[in-house]
């Protein structure tokens, strides 16, 4: 066995990064399924990380890698896309809507960006599938906007020292069912929260 000694508390935290420790053990064992726990891909993460500002808020870190990404993804399909802080609704109905992170002049392409963590983005560059928990983001872009041909998820997270960028293609042909199940379903519930305001208003 081997003994390791340290001066600070700062020094012994960056030592355990990406080791299996006593209190991490059972974020790694697998009893039930083959799936990896996400601790997996934090261990990979973190042997792979160049470097990350200490408490860094989720969204505001998005907001600041976003034009990074963008511009990434534009350079990789060779296009230009709009940037503006836009909401896009349906001419049918208002309420169903989403804010789109950069889209095509002709809206039939757009951009949504994820700067996670960097075990979910490892994750999705080992598996080569995007976060199952942005699937319905995903489908509300072409629930809105009914012009729109391909959707790119864009992954970004530069603290990792290689694969910092994956660029996920999803296109409307391909999911046209759902994205028709979906609409179907949004406005029965629209349809009903109507009903409920009304009742509720006299």
């Amino acid at each position: 066995m081997i003994i390791k000694k340290f001066d600070n508390e700062e020094e012994w935290l960056v030592a355990r990064n990406g080791k299996i420790t006593g209190t991490r053990l059972k974020d790694i064992i697998v009893l039930r399924g083959t799936n990896e726990k996400k601790a997996f891909y934090e261990l990979i993460a973190e042997r792979l990380a160049i470097n990350r500002p200490d408490g860094e808020d989720k969204m505001t870190r998005g907001h600041i890698l976003e034009p990074e990404a963008v511009e990434l993804c534009e350079k990789e399909i060779k296009k230009t896309f709009n940037k503006d802080l836009v909401i896009w609704q349906r001419e049918d109905n208002e309420s169903i809507a989403m804010s789109p992170d950069a889209f095509t002049e002709d809206l039939k392409e757009a951009i949504e960006v994820k700067c996670l963590n960097s075990a979910d983005h490892i994750k999705a560059v080992i598996l080569g599938v995007y976060p199952e928990d942005y699937e319905y983001q995903i489908y509300q872009y072409f629930i809105v906007n009914d012009k729109l041909k391909t959707l790119h998820f864009v992954m970004y997270d530069p603290s990792l020292s290689v694969h910092q960028y994956i660029r996920f293609e999803i296109k409307r042909k391909d999911i046209q069912e759902k994205i028709d199940q979906l609409l179907e379903y949004e406005q029965k519930k629209l349809r009903e929260i109507n009903e409920i305001i009304t009742k509720l208003s006299f």
